[in-house]
């Protein structure tokens, strides 16, 4: 199954994909929310090319383990994004998924400049990437 996650941002949202086996996830693109929320043909286009069966939405957790401040903003946002692509949505923790995405690049000799379109994408991966790793070894 193709399972597409995606880190949703108030400006941003980052996408990524796994393969079909589900072991292996990868950054994609980064888009302005307002072509995700409103279907634009670049949003159609990822979903057209990539044809996920699963939406799975970072969620923000508190280092305590409770839901963030910004996690019914997200929800909400979610769920319109997926009723819109008529696909159902699954929620995953996204803890510091955008503070290691920066880490990584910033590994890679990338500025804070150079960053800004590829944070979200990342981090979009990172968590994805857990969760299909969680996922396989029977802990979710």
């Amino acid at each position: 199954m193709r399972i597409m996650g995606l880190d949703i941002g108030e400006t941003r949202i980052g996408i990524a994909v796994c393969d079909p086996g589900e072991r292996v996830a990868s950054p994609v693109c980064v888009l302005p929310a307002s072509e995700v929320l409103g279907g634009a043909k670049s949003f159609k286009r990822v979903l057209e090319d990539w044809e996920p069966e699963l939406l799975l939405c970072g969620l923000p957790y508190t280092m305590a383990g409770a839901e963030g401040p910004q996690a019914a903003r997200i929800r909400e946002t979610a769920g319109r994004i997926g009723r819109a692509c008529d696909i159902p949505v699954e929620f995953a923790d996204e803890r510091l998924s955008s503070q290691e995405a920066k880490r990584s690049l910033r590994e890679k000799g990338l500025s804070e400049r150079d960053m800004r379109g590829k944070i979200d994408m990342i981090a979009a991966s990172l968590f994805l990437q857990a969760w299909l790793d969680a996922r396989r070894n029977g802990e979710r």
